[in-house]
């Protein structure tokens, strides 16, 4: 990679990272019940996925470590938002789904986040945002590989 590739890269990573963390503030602020942007993400995969999940499965999906997910379900079982039940099949093993209170949480913050979602969507315009869609895809794709 040559000098001008390589400050292509750096300058691309630099606005992707700010960006993530600008909009994880921004969506922070409206979320609600003190929900944090890890809890939302977790009730979202469990209520799509449709199925419980074991906290290892879990961590994996997110790219975490086992211990930060277990501290994110823990906070989500303290709030009622998902159920832990043991694993039948292997005694050591547990598994989570998400509970109706979970549900009707996820609801509230999508109901939340929509707006500040759109009014950005809305700011950038929508060929913008089609555009850049698959080279970031592409790009999480690449990283997911690794």
């Amino acid at each position: 990679m040559n000098s001008t590739e390589t400050a292509l890269a750096i300058s691309l990573f630099s606005e992707i990272l700010t960006a993530d963390q600008l909009l994880r503030n921004r969506l922070t602020r409206v979320l609600p019940n003190k929900m944090e942007i890890s809890h939302f993400s977790v009730l979202n995969h469990l209520a799509r996925a449709q199925y419980e999940r074991s906290p290892a499965q879990l961590a994996r999906s997110f790219h975490v470590t086992r211990g930060a997910m277990t501290n994110t379900i823990a906070k989500l079982e303290m709030a009622g938002y998902v159920h832990i039940r043991p694993d039948w099949d292997d005694a050591r093993r547990k598994m989570v789904s998400i509970s109706t209170a979970g549900r009707n949480a996820r609801e509230a913050a999508l109901l939340a986040m929509a707006p500040v979602i759109a009014d950005m969507v809305g700011e950038l315009g929508v060929t913008k945002v089609r555009a850049a869609l698959p080279v970031l895809r592409e790009l999480r794709l690449k990283l997911e590989a690794d």
